[in-house]
């Protein structure tokens, strides 16, 4: 798998989710018009993000920065065109700078879908009443985080998290929920202090970021999501000196949030058809196996707010969420 393999960090009431029609890609394509698809598939990938496009703008999708800049690129790029060949519509990739402006321009309609981790998804939805969860990827409904350690350190793999509470400590971003707000979590179930580190914990921005900084030795310890580090380690990029340390119990994590004004400008089918591409998505299928290989994903699921209850009160425990 390449470096690009890896992507990757609420809404209405579920019933309301569950009654939205969940069309298979092959339905999409015969009521959609196989002729249309093909006329709008050339979507821009990087055209600036603008408030003022029109009725027949595009569909705008982001996503959080949690990783290189070209991984993610190709990653969107990606879906965009095979959104926008699948659904007839055209779609445009928006790059943001970092998480809390992803979750911003989700608030203001400058983006219609995010690819959310579960903290940013749910502050994203918690500010944008009529937000809809629409699809997670499979092994979000089982996520990890996993601790790493210089292996300076001498610490050898453990499931016991308090020998890092004396070794200077990087998380990811601020409000990454699998290098910030879990691993805090589970620390603090342990008896470490989240904030309590030498110095004062560190955030590297992004997972590629921490595996960086703590091979460099700036930092001796680290977290980032296990995705991330088994694509890294699987593609051998991950440098010698990074070595595992421990790995969180299960969560919840990232998913598909659409806001509201897409659902007002291409109508109240918009939910369940992109739910229906996405969980349509099949190995089978060359275009979306491409689609799921970057995703690092087997096949994408039905997800709903409920999902991330966890996430929330952990994060209002945490004051990430007010």
């Amino acid at each position: 798998m390449t470096s690009a393999s890896a992507a990757r960090s609420g809404g209405p009431a579920p019933e309301l989710q569950t009654a939205l029609p969940a069309f298979s890609r092959r339905t999409i394509l015969v009521g959609t018009g196989v002729a249309l698809a093909a006329a709008l598939a050339g979507c821009s990938r990087s055209s600036p993000v603008s408030a003022a496009a029109g009725p027949s703008g595009p569909l705008r999708i982001g996503a959080i920065p949690d990783q290189d800049p070209e991984v993610l690129q190709r990653l969107y790029g990606t879906v965009a065109d095979s959104m926008s060949r699948a659904l007839g519509l055209q779609v445009s990739y928006e790059p943001v700078t970092d998480y809390a402006g992803a979750v911003s321009l989700f608030r203001t309609g400058d983006l219609h879908l995010v690819w959310f981790g579960g903290l940013t998804g749910v502050q994203a939805r918690l500010q944008t009443p009529g937000a809809i969860p629409i699809a997670q990827r499979d092994i979000d409904a089982d996520f990890h985080s996993i601790f790493v350690v210089n292996a300076a350190t001498g610490l050898a793999p453990a499931d016991d998290l308090t020998p890092l509470a004396e070794r200077r400590f990087t998380y990811g971003s601020e409000t990454s929920t699998s290098g910030r707000l879990m691993p805090a979590y589970f620390l603090k179930e342990q008896g470490v202090d989240p904030q309590g580190f030498p110095g004062g914990p560190g955030f590297s921005g992004s997972h590629d970021a921490t595996l960086a900084l703590v091979a460099s030795g700036t930092y001796e310890s680290g977290v980032l999501n296990e995705q991330v580090w088994k694509s890294r380690t699987q593609e051998g990029s991950v440098d010698p000196a990074v070595v595992q340390y421990a790995r969180t119990p299960a969560f919840h994590d990232y998913h598909w949030l659409l806001g509201p004004q897409a659902v007002e400008r291409w109508g109240h089918d918009l939910p369940g058809r992109l739910t229906g591409y996405f969980t349509g998505l099949s190995a089978d299928d060359e275009t979306d196996a491409e689609v799921l290989q970057l995703f690092g994903a087997g096949s994408f699921i039905e997800t709903r707010a409920s999902n991330y209850d966890q996430i929330e009160d952990i994060g209002r425990d945490l004051g990430l969420i007010h």
